[in-house]
Parts: structure tokens; C-alpha cells; sequence
């Protein structure tokens, strides 16, 4: 019996780098059976002892070596791409989708959205949003550490330094900018200055309640961006009312997902409209659902858009409107899920515009540009 329990807890408990001990079941018809051979077990592992214990066999595997190095490679890059947040794609979906918006929206009439544009912005959100949670980390590394959802961040745990991180931030920025000189100058120039933005983000959760307001300003600068790509220009009278949609929905989406971490970004100091709204939240995001809808209306009217475009819209309204309706505040998965979510409202959006734009005729859409501004 003692050598029973001693044989069970080696082969449940016992991990050993070289060595693994395990059970294996025999049909004997003694007890007493005992067994010893020497033969491989898997491709790397030869069996090289063994003993039953009480028709339970005890068994030792000695591992061969094996000639495999560690891919340095993707230790090294690793932690670049958690950096980035690589893994996390719907943070340059979110960035991305605006961006596609302006250019359906500038689309000529009875065409389909130009698809290298749409290409060239998928590289710029990828590249912009990483050059993004650079900055926000370098920024919060301090602070990361306290919550417990970013405590495993690279610069938190020091698998990357801030040297690291510069460069890392320059390459990201280099890219970029190589996106960017593909457009027009006119376009160039308003795409730099949104690095402005970019680099405040991060500060603005230290000193006001409202850093999502300064990240939707951040995040849907693409909506100016997409229509001066195409035209060299800015209609105002559109994509005003498209950028105003894509702000009210960041603060909608990005509120959602503060909430996970309200309680330890009030424990901190650290200011949210999460933090702000508290249980007043769905309260909130219903009114940023609505101001969100009531911008893309006016920017379809604005543009003589057609049915696709405002069943789209209608789409989106009753996908936010569920949010908030089944959003659990006090829930950080539910929160988390929601917030993803969103991604599904970038894409109806985008089919809605392109759909809309694609049965336009010419003549109304040369009617709706001879609008002033």
C-alpha cells in the first residue's frame, strides 16, 4: 500500500525536464505481474524500465537528446508583435473602417471603391495602430503594471526596453510614412498632422475624463483622409458629418471597453468615461448611438445616398442599440465581447456605402458635388 500511494504520486505529481513518469494500466491475471523491457515508446523517448505495482505498472522514460535549437527568431520577435498587439486585429479593423467609409463614399458614382486605396490604408492602419500601443505603452508603463489586464505587457515585464521600443516605435513610423508618400500631397499633409493626436492619446487619461473623445478624434481621421486620397481634397459637407459618425461610435465602443477596467483605473487615478459615466453608462452609450446614427443620416443626405446606405445605417442602430441593451457593466468578458463586436458594424457600414455608391447614376452624383460647401 505504501509503495502504492508513493507510485501515484510520482506518476500524477512528478514533472521532470528529461524524465516523465507515468501509469499504465495492465490486464494480468496476477497481481503480482512484473514486466521489464527496453523498446521506443514515441519517436524521441525510449522505454527504459519498469514495474507493476499491484496490476498498475510504474513507468520511467528516458528522453533521447534532441538536436533542436530554440527558433531564436521567434523569441526575439515576439515581443514585438505583443507590443503592436499583433494578435489583437480588431484595433486596426476599428482604425481601418473609417478610413474605407470616405473612400466609397468619394467612389465615382455606379463604381466599386478603389481597391489599392483600400489596400494602402489596410498597411497604414496596421502599421499606425502598432506605432499607437507603442506610444500608449512607453507612455503607461508605469501604470500598466498596476492593472491587472496589462501587468504582462513586454515594457512592464522587461522583455523589451524603452530602447527597444524607440526603435521598434521609428520602424513602425518609417512604414508608415513610406504608405503615406504613395498618396497625394494634400494627403500627405493631413495624414502627418494627425501625429499630433497620436502622441497626445496617451496623456489625456491623466488629466481629463474624456481620452476617448481624443481617440476617436485619433481613430477616425481616416474618414478626412479616404476622400482627400481620392480627390486631392476635402468635401466638407460630407465627411464632417462621416468623421462626427466614426467619433461618436469610438466613444461608444471604446467606453464599453474601459469598463473592464474600471475599478483598478479608479484605484489608480487613472480617468475614463468609463470611470466618469460609471452606473450611468448604458445612459451614455445610448446617447452616443444616437448622435453616431443622426451624423451618418445627415452625411447620407449630404451625399444623395441611396436604400443600401441607410439600410446599413438601420443595421448599425439596432447592432448598438443590442449592445446597450444586453451589456452586463459589471462584467469585464461581457464588456470585452461587446467591444470586439464592433468590428461588425465597421464592415455593414462599409458594404452599405459601396453598395449605395455602386447604383448612384452620374448625373446624381455630379447634382450632389455641385453643393457648396
Amino acid at each position: 500500500m505504501i509503495i502504492q500511494m508513493f507510485a501515484r504520486g510520482i506518476g500524477t505529481k512528478l514533472k521532470l525536464p528529461v524524465i516523465h513518469v507515468f501509469y499504465k494500466t495492465l490486464s494480468t491475471k496476477s497481481r503480482n505481474t512484473s514486466l521489464c523491457v527496453y523498446q521506443p515508446i514515441l519517436a524521441n523517448t525510449n522505454l527504459s524500465r519498469c514495474c507493476s505495482v499491484n496490476s498498475k505498472v510504474l513507468i520511467t522514460e528516458q528522453s533521447k537528446p534532441v538536436n533542436q535549437p530554440e527558433n531564436m527568431v521567434i523569441s526575439t520577435i515576439k515581443p514585438y508583435l505583443e507590443l503592436m498587439r499583433f494578435s489583437r486585429p480588431i484595433g486596426w479593423l476599428l482604425l481601418y473602417w473609417p478610413c474605407t467609409w470616405s473612400i466609397a463614399l468619394a467612389s465615382t458614382a455606379g463604381e466599386f471603391p478603389n481597391f489599392e486605396m483600400l489596400g494602402l490604408f489596410g498597411l497604414g492602419a496596421v502599421m499606425m495602430r502598432g506605432a499607437g500601443c507603442t506610444i500608449n505603452d512607453m507612455w503607461d508603463k508605469d501604470i500598466d503594471k498596476k492593472v491587472e489586464r496589462t501587468n504582462n505587457r513586454p515594457l512592464v515585464i522587461k522583455s523589451l526596453s524603452m530602447f527597444d521600443a524607440w526603435v521598434f516605435l521609428a520602424g513602425q513610423l518609417g512604414l508608415s510614412l513610406i504608405v503615406l508618400l504613395q498618396l497625394n500631397l494634400y494627403t500627405i499633409v493631413v495624414g502627418a498632422s494627425s501625429l499630433v493626436l497620436v502622441t497626445l492619446y496617451p496623456l489625456m487619461k491623466r488629466i481629463t475624463y474624456w481620452p476617448q473623445f481624443v481617440l476617436g478624434l485619433t481613430f477616425n481621421w481616416g474618414a478626412l483622409l479616404g476622400w482627400a486620397a481620392i480627390h486631392s481634397s476635402i468635401d466638407f459637407a460630407a465627411c464632417l458629418p462621416l468623421y462626427a459618425a466614426g467619433v461618436a461610435w469610438t466613444l461608444f465602443y471604446d467606453t464599453i471597453y474601459g469598463l473592464q477596467d474600471r475599478k483598478d483605473d479608479s484605484k489608480h487615478n487613472i480617468y475614463s468615461t468609463a470611470v466618469l459615466f460609471g452606473s450611468k453608462s448604458k445612459f451614455w452609450l445610448t446617447s452616443f448611438t444616437t448622435m453616431s446614427l443622426s451624423s451618418l443620416i445627415t452625411c447620407g443626405v449630404n451625399t444623395g445616398q441611396t436604400w443600401p446606405y441607410y439600410l446599413a445605417v438601420g443595421a448599425v442602430g439596432a447592432h448598438m442599440f443590442n449592445q446597450v441593451r444586453t451589456l452586463d457593466i459589471y462584467n469585464p468578458q461581457d464588456c470585452s465581447d461587446k467591444f470586439v463586436s464592433n468590428n461588425h458594424i465597421g464592415w455593414i457600414m462599409f458594404l452599405g456605402i459601396a453598395l449605395s455608391t455602386l447604383l448612384q447614376t452620374p448625373i446624381e452624383s455630379e447634382n450632389i458635388n455641385l453643393m457648396p460647401n
